[in-house]
């Protein structure tokens, strides 16, 4: 009787085990969206003109939120300086509030900041015109006076990460805001030849690009810029490519796993950031390439944009800089540079786990970079 009792108990967990998996992997690929936990925070839409918008997330109306195991409480005070999220183009906004225990635009908010965001939007191939002067010196600006009609508030703290980081140095450096109080950036390229791997390919395209343009004169910024428009499935390919190991195992994890609800149901999370990347207009990928890249304009200190050279010793805004110890495309010596070329009196250069995306939204990075982030900004923002 035991033994009949047994293999009925097992015949039925068996069954169960089979439709959750079946169940799980049926809504992992026709359902998925409806499991995406991404993108949950309110906000509001201050400002749009049909591809970029600024976003507000008000004050949060619960007393506490969760940080991943831990309970973080909302601060009943607002500090006096906002921050402004400036992201890199090609990802989605997804990054910043990727799930509701792990949500940076949400943390910043319960440790009581004013919290913006630039949304790039999506571009098209008529936009392939835009580059660096477009984002840096058009956009930015515009976006960033929208902020201080909302708030009230002159001083301001920019976050940036990746070129996100970029766009707030250099916007900082060509403009000569003052009133740009704190600037955090994190894995941004300051020396790309000194970027590992990705830094050796360069140098030798740099090398042979310098051949090129003395015996033929061609240059890169010479081809239509809508020629070199990227789109977001190849932004997505490119990106996986950076870690095609690690890329691959997250899918074969999965398989193993199916049967755990939480798991798929995260792994869906994630991938609706990882597989919804955004283009690349054409003019950034000249300038870019060329200047950020190839010609490694920033090892110096400077960086051409457009007729203008933006010149990293015009920041005086307190820096903290953040790298990433596993980020294979933007080395910690890569990143490092910044210090040498900021005037700024207050500046602060940290290496933290996890790799590009990592330091930004890993399952680390609350602990390892966004206490550090907001216990700075506090004692500068007010």
């Amino acid at each position: 009787m035991n033994l009949i009792q047994s293999t009925l108990q097992r015949g039925a967990r068996f069954s169960r085990q089979t439709r959750d998996y079946a169940g799980n992997a049926f809504d992992r690929v026709f359902r998925s969206a409806e499991m995406v936990l991404a993108g949950k925070t309110p906000y509001e839409t201050l400002a749009e003109d049909g591809l970029v918008s600024l976003r507000y997330y008000p004050p949060l109306e619960s007393f506490s939120i969760q940080l991943g195991d831990d309970t973080v409480p909302v601060e009943p005070t607002t500090h006096r300086v906002p921050i402004v999220i400036v992201p890199p183009l090609a990802v989605n906004m997804l990054i910043y509030d990727l799930f509701p225990q792990r949500s940076l635009v949400r943390y910043l908010r319960a440790r009581g900041f004013e919290v913006y965001l630039i949304d790039w939007g999506m571009p098209t191939r008529r936009h392939s015109h835009y580059n660096l002067h477009t984002y840096v010196a058009e956009l930015l600006p515009r976006y960033l006076d929208a902020v201080r009609q909302h708030s009230g508030e002159q001083d301001l703290s920019l976050h940036g990460w990746s070129m996100g980081g970029m766009f707030t140095l250099f916007y900082t450096a060509l403009s000569g805001d003052r009133h740009i109080r704190n600037t955090v950036v994190l894995g941004s390229p300051i020396d790309s030849h000194a970027s590992g791997l990705m830094g050796l390919m360069y140098r030798r395209f740099s090398d042979v690009a310098g051949l090129v343009r003395r015996h033929t004169g061609f240059r890169i910024h010479d081809v239509r810029p809508h020629w070199l428009h990227t789109p977001g499935w190849a932004n997505t390919i490119g990106f996986k490519l950076t870690n095609p190991i690690g890329s691959a195992m997250g899918y074969w994890e999965l398989l193993l796993r199916l049967g755990d609800r939480e798991f798929v149901t995260n792994h869906a999370t994630t991938s609706a950031f990882l597989d919804r990347m955004v283009a690349y207009p054409g003019g950034i990928i000249q300038d870019t390439l060329v200047r950020v890249w190839i010609d490694n304009q920033l090892s110096d200190g400077e960086i051409q944009i457009g007729d203008d050279m933006a010149r990293l010793e015009n920041v005086h805004a307190n820096l903290l800089a953040i790298a990433g110890e596993g980020d294979t495309m933007v080395t910690p010596g890569a990143a490092k540079r910044v210090m040498d070329h900021v005037s700024s009196s207050d500046k602060t250069f940290r290496v933290v786990p996890g790799g590009h995306m990592g330091i930004l939204a890993g399952s680390q990075a609350p602990e390892a970079s966004w206490i550090e982030i907001a216990d700075w900004l506090a004692e500068r923002s007010d």
